[in-house]
C-alpha cells in the first residue's frame, strides 16, 4: 500500500468518525443537544431562561407499566410561577369532593352567590382544559377552599404544592370562600356554606424575587417582583399529579385520586379535547391553542393519531406545559413537563414577554425532538 493511499484512507476514516452522530441514551438528552435554533438558543443561555424539564418514557411489559424518568435542572426549591397549571389538581379535587356529596354530581347546576353566571361543574372543568378559563377555575376554588385543596394533595404525598390564590380577579388572596347556590332539581336549591381558610405564609425559595422591576397600578416599581404569596406547583409535583391520573394503578391506594371510573374517563377525555370539539371557533381557538408541546407554534390541524392530555400555564413571562402524549400510530407514549421564563427586560406586569417567538417555539420543538427520538427507537 502506497503512502499516498494510506494517507487517503486515514483521512477518510477521520472524516467518517467526525460525521458519526453522537449516541444518546434517552430522548431528553437527544432533544437538549439538538441544533434546532428553537432549542439551541435557549439551552445556550439556560440559566437566563430558568429552564426545568422532566421526561418520563413509558415502558409496557405485559400488564406492567414501568416509568423511566429523566430530568434537567429540576429543583423544587427553585421557584417558577405555575400560572394556570394549578387548574389541573383543582379540577380533579372538585370531582373528588363531588363523590362525597350524595345529592350532587358534575352535571349539577350552580352559581356563586353574588354572581350572575349559572353553570355546571362539568362545564367549568371543560372550560379549564379547553381554553384555560380563569373564572371557571375560581368558581371551583369557592367550592373547595384553599385549605381543602392543600390538605387533600398533602394526604396523597403531594406536599410540595401550595395553592393560595385565585387567578385574574380583584381579590385573589381572599381566605373566605363565597357560598355556592346549587340546584337539587329544577326548582329546589340549597346553599353550600362558605369556608374560612388559612392565610398564605410567604414562600422561602430560590428565585422567589425576580427581575429588576414591576408595574403596580400603572406605576413602575424599581424593585424585584416578589412571588412569595403566590401559588407553588413545582415540576416534580405536576409530573406526579399527571402520573396518578394516567396510571393510577402504579400508585398505592392512598396516593391515588378518589375518582369513579366514570369521572376519570370524563376527565381524561376532557383533557385531550380540542377547542373546536367543545364548540369554540376554530379560527380563534385553533387546535394547539393550549397544547404547546409538538404543535404550539403552529395553528394548523393536529394529527388525529396523537392524543395530548395536558394543562398549560402562562403568566408573568413564565410558560409551562405538563402533558401525557400518546402516538397511537407509532405506539409511543411519554410524559413531559417543562417550564421556562421569557422576560428579557426583567420587568413584570408590563405584558412584554417573548411567549410567541421564544417560549412556545421552544416547547413545541422540545416535544417534537423527544417524539422523533422515541419513534426512531421504536422502529429500530
Amino acid at each position: 500500500m502506497t503512502k499516498k493511499l494510506l494517507s487517503l484512507l486515514c483521512l477518510f476514516s477521520l472524516i467518517s468518525a467526525c460525521e458519526k452522530k453522537p449516541q444518546f441514551q434517552n430522548a431528553l438528552d437527544y432533544a437538549l443537544n439538538s441544533n434546532d435554533p428553537r432549542i439551541k438558543n435557549i439551552i445556550d443561555s439556560v440559566q437566563r431562561y430558568e429552564v426545568q424539564i422532566k421526561f418520563t418514557k413509558i415502558n409496557r411489559t405485559k400488564d406492567s407499566v414501568i416509568f423511566e424518568d429523566h430530568g434537567f435542572q429540576v429543583n423544587s426549591n427553585n421557584y417558577f410561577y405555575p400560572a394556570s397549571t394549578v387548574k389541573l389538581p383543582i379540577a380533579v379535587l372538585a370531582l373528588e369532593k363531588l363523590n362525597k356529596l350524595d345529592a350532587l354530581s358534575r352535571d349539577t347546576h350552580y352559581y356563586v352567590e353574588g354572581d350572575t353566571i349559572e353553570t355546571t361543574f362539568a362545564a367549568d372543568i371543560t372550560k379549564i382544559f379547553v381554553v384555560s378559563d380563569n373564572a371557571a377555575n375560581n368558581r371551583l376554588i369557592e367550592f373547595l377552599g384553599q385549605d381543602f385543596i392543600n390538605k387533600s394533595l398533602k394526604e396523597k404525598g403531594l406536599d410540595s404544592i401550595r395553592i393560595s390564590h385565585r387567578l385574574s380577579t380583584d381579590e385573589p388572596y381572599e381566605i373566605t370562600t363565597k357560598p355556592l347556590i346549587v340546584y337539587l332539581n329544577d326548582s329546589t336549591t340549597t346553599m353550600l356554606e362558605k369556608t374560612v381558610n388559612t392565610s398564605a405564609i410567604p414562600l422561602k425559595l430560590n428565585g422567589i424575587k425576580k427581575g429588576i422591576g414591576y408595574y403596580e397600578e400603572n406605576e413602575l416599581i424599581h424593585e424585584p417582583f416578589d412571588f412569595g404569596l403566590k401559588n407553588h406547583y413545582p415540576i416534580n409535583a405536576q409530573h406526579n399529579v399527571l402520573k396518578r391520573l394516567i396510571f393510577p394503578n402504579c400508585f398505592k391506594e392512598n396516593e391515588r385520586f378518589d375518582l369513579s371510573s366514570d369521572q376519570r374517563e370524563f376527565l381524561l377525555k376532557t383533557m385531550q379535547l380540542l377547542p373546536k370539539e367543545a364548540g369554540y371557533d376554530s379560527e380563534e381557538f385553533y387546535d394547539s391553542y393550549v397544547k404547546f408541546f409538538m404543535f404550539g407554534d403552529k395553528k394548523s390541524k393536529m394529527p388525529e393519531n396523537i392524543d395530548i392530555l395536558n394543562k398549560v400555564g402562562y403568566a408573568y413571562g413564565t410558560l409551562t406545559d405538563c402533558a401525557y402524549i400518546n402516538d397511537r400510530k407509532n405506539n409511543v407514549e411519554f410524559l413531559l413537563t417543562a417550564t421556562l421564563l421569557v422576560n428579557s427586560n426583567q420587568i413584570f406586569n408590563d405584558n412584554t414577554y417573548e411567549y410567541d417567538h421564544i417560549g412556545i417555539p421552544f416547547l413545541a420543538a422540545l416535544g417534537q425532538e423527544i417524539h422523533s427520538f422515541e419513534v426512531s427507537a421504536k422502529n429500530k
